[in-house]
């Protein structure tokens, strides 16, 4: 049996105190992956917020393992905008998630250069390092920020609609992909969508 991970204990969510959604109890396994299904405005993508600490929750509780230090999440947003006066490359954009652990001020080393192609290449984004991430198709975008995502070394892995806007065949590639990934390194995932199909 699976060790529970997360524990989301009679969780109320909302902005500035104003609830959107109560009454949330759930555990979550080490290595699990939990598909959050729901209309637009029902109050998923203010879930995963929550979880991850972007907002606090209006009530009940949220309790997670005692680590090494906190979880870390890797997070693709729902969308992300990047202004295209910003040439970033799609190695630029991997790269980002290893800010964190560089300190600010330092040039990142070559070992978390190395390890963010790495996360490029395991995203099925390895060709697209070194070109303009502006340009990139809306699948190319999302493999791309997945290896943002992976470069962080995350224990959970969030995704808010990471198949918004893309066509039907690179929607199952996406997600086949985060699939792979959840069983060979045991990332537990915790994905929004409101596509029912």
């Amino acid at each position: 049996m699976s060790e529970t991970f997360i524990t989301l204990d009679n969780l109320c969510i909302g902005y500035n105190n104003h609830p959107v959604l109560c009454g949330i109890s759930l555990s979550i396994a080490r290595g699990g992956f939990i598909v959050i299904l729901g209309a637009n405005g029902s109050g998923k993508s203010t879930l995963l917020k929550t979880v991850i600490g972007l907002l606090p929750p209006v009530s009940g509780h949220i309790d997670t393992p005692s680590l090494n230090g906190p979880l870390v999440f890797g997070y693709v947003p729902q969308s992300v905008q990047l202004d295209p006066i910003y040439l970033l490359t799609g190695f630029e954009v991997a790269l980002m998630g290893v800010y964190g652990r560089v300190r600010p001020g330092r040039f990142v080393p070559s070992n978390e250069r190395a390890f963010t192609r790495e996360c490029l290449v395991a995203a099925g984004a390895g060709e697209f390092a070194h070109k303009c991430f502006a340009e990139l198709s809306g699948g190319q975008k999302q493999r791309v920020l997945i290896a943002r995502a992976l470069a962080t070394r995350p224990d959970v892995l969030v995704l808010d609609e990471p198949t918004a806007g893309v066509d039907r065949e690179t929607t199952n590639a996406v997600l086949e992909f985060i699939s792979q990934l959840s069983r060979e390194r045991r990332i537990t995932v915790l994905l929004v969508t409101h596509d029912f199909a």
